[in-house]
């Protein structure tokens, strides 16, 4: 068997936000938010389609968005290259999926709270090395929680697993190495496939059910991710040797347009500014002004 990468957008929407894919989330949902325990018991796939054929860094990147019995909501998000201001990102979206909520005239005791899932292919936060980490609002001196605290961030960072298939313990566990390793597998492992959800998440990832073009499609987008991450990196080393990283930390506007001329050639402008902090405008102006 091959198995299609989980971390790709086609595929993350495929296994975990298309309308054959309920009893899918909510497993994954009650595995990573809620240690495994049958919280969830029932959600509506909000918009279960699949994501356009579209090329540039939107392709790194999808949100699947549900909505649970009692009205929460629920935003899911892989993220596989390491952008600029990804953490505003992810609270700009909770926040913005929160507000947008009401309609005009309607009162706030409508709002529903928001679980932000965020699962990212790099290290986030280098103070601590649990693979999961969650984010509720808090006092700060007494440490007592929010009494309206409707937004929750819940973060897992798939390099901080390192657990190996006879070391799988939990849901978390087993979803997480799903996530992680289902591309190099070939064959569904026998401690996996007793849980039905997983065993069907196996069944939508399996290559040979998808049709020449859609194999073909994977194949692209997962190479196009591949470029994008070495990329950055290339950018990045030749930052570093011209002493141009130390110019960004400080967010100096002409290191910036350095290093969007250099990136010029190998990256669309919604990488560049994502990448430099610069707006799209002024990329697309150094475009216009190079070429």
């Amino acid at each position: 068997m091959i198995f299609i990468n989980p971390k790709t957008d086609y595929a993350f929407k495929k296994i975990f936000g298309s309308s054959e894919s309920k009893d899918i989330l909510i497993s994954f949902l009650n595995a990573l938010i809620y240690e495994g325990n049958p919280t969830i018991q029932d959600l509506e796939i909000i918009n279960p389609n699949l994501p356009p054929k579209i090329e540039g860094l939107k392709d790194s990147y999808l949100d699947v968005k549900a909505q649970l019995s009692d009205g929460r909501l629920v935003i899911i998000e892989m993220q596989v290259l390491n952008v600029q201001s990804f953490g505003k990102r992810v609270l700009y979206n909770a926040a913005k999926t929160y507000a947008f909520q009401l309609e005009a005239a309607q009162g706030y005791r409508l709002l529903k709270p928001v679980i932000a899932l965020t699962i990212t292919d790099f290290e986030m936060f280098t103070d601590t090395e649990e693979f999961i980490s969650r984010f509720v609002y808090k006092e700060v001196n007494k440490n007592f929680t929010y009494p309206e605290n409707d937004l929750d961030l819940v973060f897992v960072e798939l390099p901080k697993f390192t657990k190996e298939l006879d070391q799988l313990e939990t849901l978390a566990d087993r979803w997480i190495y799903f996530m992680k390793n289902a591309r190099s597998l070939t064959s569904v492992p026998e401690t996996m496939d007793s849980i039905p959800e997983i065993h069907q998440a196996f069944e939508i990832a399996n290559q040979a059910k998808l049709s020449r073009e859609e194999v073909e499609d994977l194949d692209r987008r997962e190479q196009f991710i591949y470029d994008q991450q070495g990329a950055i990196l290339k950018a990045a080393e030749e930052a570093r040797e011209e002493g141009i990283e130390q110019g960004i930390e400080q967010g100096k506007r002409e290191e910036k347009l350095t290093i969007a001329r250099q990136l010029l050639a190998r990256l669309d402008d919604e990488t560049i500014s994502q990448i430099t902090g610069l707006s799209l405008e002024d990329v697309r102006n150094l475009r216009s002004i190079d070429s």
